[in-house]
């Protein structure tokens, strides 16, 4: 079992910065691969960045969604166990909750929310206008 706990979220202004942090508990994070997801009020659960684990030779893959490119960037520390999101530039329509997400191994494809086995509580990210 992997527990996930997400922190960082926050009030931000547009334009401004935060990083979301996602702590593993239960499992050395290194053979997992991690993903980032968001929901706003009265939508769907969406991609928006993912770290792809793809074994000892191929190591790791990022991904973002074109709606976050060039603002957020998604690493890992395993030394800490933690994922984190960088977010820049942050616009009042990336308010949301974010979840971070995690399966052992490869993914096939990583922005389908049910290819992943555990998930976090959530954190709230709001952006003010």
């Amino acid at each position: 079992q992997v527990q996930l706990v997400e922190s960082g979220g926050g009030l931000v202004q547009d334009g401004g910065s935060l990083r979301l942090s996602c702590a593993a508990s239960g499992r050395s994070l290194r053979n997992y691969s991690m993903g980032w997801f968001r929901q706003a009020p009265g939508k769907e659960r969406e991609f928006v960045a993912a770290n792809r684990w793809g074994g000892m030779w191929t190591g790791s893959s990022t991904y973002v969604s074109d709606s976050v490119k060039g603002r957020f960037t998604i690493s890992r520390d395993n030394a800490k166990n933690t994922v984190y999101l960088q977010m820049n530039s942050l616009k009042p329509e990336d308010t949301a909750v974010y979840y971070c997400s995690a399966k052992y191994g490869n993914l096939a494809r990583v922005s389908r929310d049910d290819e992943y086995d555990y998930w976090g509580q959530g954190t709230q990210v709001t952006v003010s206008s």
